[in-house]
């Protein structure tokens, strides 16, 4: 049984995962545990800052796995700065993890900084960020910018604005995060850790290009949704975990697989 860890990206929360982790669990085999972990400074440790590198991030989310005593070595499937977390974890320790999938990620030294964010979004982020906006408008917010499927969704972003208030991201947490994803270098070549690359063609926050640049330089698989925005899993859930589940499968069966 390998248990898959789910991390979602700046500002958010394993709860933003919604009904996807269930339907991850449906696609993969049988026994496979599926878990959402919040990183410093989001969700249940909103409390706690933001370290300002993807290494303490790394290093944070290490412990907590350790905490609860789940053995690895773990698949992870992480979103955007939450891939970059991963990718982290993956060079430095690739002898924790079976596998990484990266959705919507990019990595500075593979992609110019007005790639890795559209300079279209600057001034949506920014003001998502000013003093005095409600947590419903933030969240609808969020949502426009994030999401091509469910942008309008008035009763999805009423939802979120309750995790908002119940854990909410300090305006000082969410630009140290902004600040880790900024600092981030991903290697060269591969991690040894076998990668599986998706990403939303239609994504409103970071251009496609950044995996397209990725898979390229290591020669790892890129499976692209032709709607889908920043948020994959929410914008077209059923279909990465098939993606997921078929790449595991055949990494299972590989010669050498588990």
């Amino acid at each position: 049984m390998t248990t898959w860890v789910l991390l979602r990206g700046w500002a958010r929360e394993s709860r933003h995962w919604g009904d996807f982790p269930e339907v991850l669990r449906a696609a993969l085999p049988a026994g496979e545990r599926v878990l959402g972990i919040d990183l410093p400074g989001n969700g249940a440790r909103h409390a706690d800052p933001s370290p300002l590198h993807p290494r303490a991030m790394a290093a944070a989310l290490r412990a907590e796995l350790e905490r609860r005593a789940l053995p690895g070595p773990y698949a992870v499937l992480a979103l955007s700065l939450g891939g970059m977390v991963a990718v982290q974890w993956a060079s430095e320790r690739p002898q924790d993890l079976a596998a990484c999938v990266l959705i919507n990620s990019s990595a500075g030294g593979h992609a110019p900084f007005w790639r890795r964010l559209r300079p279209t979004a600057y001034p949506r982020l920014l003001g998502l960020l000013r003093p005095g906006l409600g947590h419903v408008e933030r969240e609808r917010g969020i949502l426009a910018l994030t999401s091509n499927h469910r942008a309008g969704d008035a009763a999805l972003a009423q939802h979120w604005a309750v995790y908002a208030r119940e854990c909410p991201v300090t305006p000082a947490n969410a630009l140290r995060q902004l600040v880790a994803a900024a600092r981030f270098r991903a290697p060269v070549a591969a991690p040894a850790v076998p990668v599986l690359l998706l990403a939303g063609a239609a994504d409103r926050l970071v251009d496609p290009a950044c995996s397209r640049r990725l898979g390229q330089c290591w020669r790892t698989p890129l499976r692209l949704h032709p709607t889908a925005g920043h948020d994959l899993p929410l914008d077209a859930g059923p279909w990465v975990a098939a993606q997921v589940a078929s790449w595991w499968r055949e990494l299972r069966l590989a010669p050498g697989g588990q």
